[in-house]
C-alpha cells in the first residue's frame, strides 16, 4: 500500500504528534508498505530521524500568513512564494513560533478549515499539482489532525482515494481562539470531517469528547487506535534510583502542569520524612517558556530548593531514556483534557509508574496498564498527598512499574498502533471502492 502522511511541524521543540506520527510512518514501511510523510508550516522536530526523505515544505509558514494577512499574495507566482519557503527563513520563524497564542490565530484557523474556499488555497493546489507530478499513485491519505480537514475535500476528489484524519486533541486549540473563531472553526469542522472517509481517534476518552463536538453525522466515523511508544531503547534502570526522584516529561508550560508540578514538589518537602526526595523536570522549552522556568526556579529557590530540583529541556531521546531510568515515579498534572499522553506510555516503557490526575485520558491510560495512581484532588496538595502513597510503599512502587511495562509492551508499541492504522486504512479503502 502506498500511503501519503500530512503532519505540520513545530520548528522550534519536540511534538509529541510530530514523534507519533514519525514513528506511524517508520513502522508502516516495517510492515512494507511505501508510506512518505509530507511536512507543513515549519520543519519538522522528532527524537528520532525524521523520515519525510527531501519531500519539499508545503503551505510554508511565512506564505501562510502572508496569504491570510494581504490579499496580494494570494496570487503571487511560485518564484515569490519559494523566497519565502526558504529553509533558513522557516527555521528563523521557528524561533518566535512558540510565542503565537491561539487566541490570535483564529482568523487563520478557520481560513484553513475552509480548504478550498481559504485564503490559503493556493498552497491546497500546489500541494496537490506537486503530488500528482512526483508522487502518484497513493492508496490513501492520512491527516495528522483535524485542524488539516479542509484539505480533504480536494484531495479526495483531485487525488481520487479515501482520505483519513487522526484526532489528536485539537479542542484545547480551538476552544482557545475566543468567538467568534471558536464557534465558526467548530461548526465547519464539524461539516468537513463529516466528508472524511475515517477519523482516527487516539483514545477512547478522546473518541467520545469528538463525536459530542462533531455531532451524529460524523460519530459512526471514529475508531480508536492508540498511541504507540518505539520500544527500542526502553529498559527499566537495575535498581531503583537512591535518593529517590519524582519525573516531569511534557513541555515546560502552565497547561502542561509544570507549575502545579513544582507547587506539590514544595508541599512534599514540607515532610521531614522526604526530605531526600529530588525533582527531575525534562522535556520540549521554547522562548516563550523560558519566563516560566525562571519564575518557577526562583520559587524553588526561595523555598531552599533549588538544589533539590532540575529542569533539563529539550533532551534529546538518548537522554530521555536516560532521564526515565532515573525517576522512582513520572507525573504530569496536565490541567486541561489530554488527548492521550505520550509520555505517560514513554515512562511505563521504561518501568516507571505513573500519578496522574482522574481526567482526560489518563483513567483509561491505567486502568490498561496497572502502571500507576490516579489521584482526585486536582491541587498541589491532592498531587502531593499521591506522590507520599506511592512512595511510601517501595515494593508497590516497583510492581507497578513492572507491571506498566509489560502492558505497554504488549499493548502500547508502535508497531501495534501501526497495524491498528492500516487495518483502518485498509476498511476505508474497501468502503471508498465500492
Amino acid at each position: 500500500m502506498r500511503i501519503l502522511q500530512i503532519t505540520p511541524g513545530t520548528g522550534g521543540f519536540h511534538c509529541g504528534n510530530c514523534i507519533r506520527d514519525n514513528m506511524l510512518v517508520h513502522e508502516l514501511r516495517a510492515l512494507g508498505h511505501d508510506a512518505v510523510m509530507a511536512p507543513l508550516y515549519l520543519p519538522l522536530i522528532t527524537d528520532e530521524a525524521i523520515l519525510t526523505d527531501g519531500m519539499p515544505m508545503f503551505f510554508g509558514g511565512v506564505n501562510v500568513y502572508l496569504q491570510q494577512k494581504f490579499s496580494l499574495f494570494r496570487h503571487t507566482p511560485r518564484w515569490i512564494d519559494r523566497v519565502f519557503d526558504a529553509q533558513w527563513l522557516l527555521r528563523g520563524v521557528a524561533k518566535k513560533a512558540g510565542m503565537t497564542e491561539a487566541h490570535e490565530l483564529g482568523e487563520m484557523t478557520f481560513s484553513m478549515i475552509r480548504g478550498e474556499h481559504g485564503n490559503q488555497a493556493k498552497e491546497l493546489r500546489r500541494m496537490i499539482d506537486w503530488l500528482q507530478a512526483h508522487e502518484q499513485p497513493f492508496d490513501v491519505v492520512n491527516l495528522s489532525n483535524a485542524l488539516l480537514i479542509g484539505m480533504a475535500r480536494e484531495l479526495r476528489e483531485r487525488l481520487k482515494i479515501p482520505v483519513l484524519c487522526t484526532l489528536q486533541g485539537e479542542d484545547t486549540f480551538i476552544d482557545a481562539l475566543g468567538e467568534p473563531w471558536t464557534r465558526r472553526v467548530w461548526d465547519e469542522l464539524s461539516v468537513r470531517a463529516a466528508e472524511a472517509d475515517g477519523l482516527v481517534s487516539i483514545s477512547e476518552y478522546y473518541a467520545h469528547a469528538m463525536r459530542e463536538r462533531l455531532g451524529e453525522a460524523v460519530a459512526e466515523k471514529i475508531r480508536v487506535v492508540h498511541n504507540g511508544v518505539a520500544m527500542h531503547g526502553h529498559e527499566p534502570a537495575a535498581a531503583p534510583p537512591d535518593p529517590p526522584a519524582i519525573g516531569y516529561l511534557a513541555r515546560f508550560c502552565e497547561p502542561k502542569g509544570i507549575g502545579m508540578f513544582v507547587d506539590a514538589f514544595i508541599e512534599l518537602k514540607r515532610d521531614p520524612a522526604y526530605d531526600h526526595v529530588r525533582m527531575r523536570a525534562a522535556g520540549a522549552m521554547t522562548p516563550a517558556d523560558e519566563p516560566l522556568v525562571a519564575e518557577l526556579k526562583q520559587k524553588l529557590a526561595s523555598n531552599g530548593l533549588l538544589e533539590h530540583a532540575e529542569f533539563l529541556p529539550n533532551v534529546s531521546r538518548d537522554e530521555k531514556m536516560r532521564f526515565l531510568q532515573s525517576i522512582s515515579l513520572l507525573s504530569v498534572p496536565a490541567l486541561y483534557g489530554e488527548a492521550f499522553g505520550l509520555y505517560v506510555i514513554e515512562a511505563l516503557a521504561s518501568g516507571a509508574p505513573v500519578v496522574q490526575p482522574k481526567h482526560a485520558s489518563f483513567p483509561e491510560l491505567i486502568a490498561a496498564t496497572d502502571g500507576g495512581w490516579i489521584y482526585g484532588d486536582l491541587t498541589a496538595s491532592g498531587l502531593a498527598e499521591a506522590w507520599k502513597q506511592a512512595l511510601s510503599d517501595p515494593a508497590e512502587l516497583r510492581r507497578r512499574g513492572l507491571a506498566g511495562r509489560e502492558a505497554a509492551l504488549k499493548k502500547f508499541s508502535s508497531a501495534q498502533m501501526a497495524q491498528g492504522v492500516l487495518e483502518t486504512f485498509n476498511a476505508a479503502i474497501e468502503h471508498y471502492r465500492r
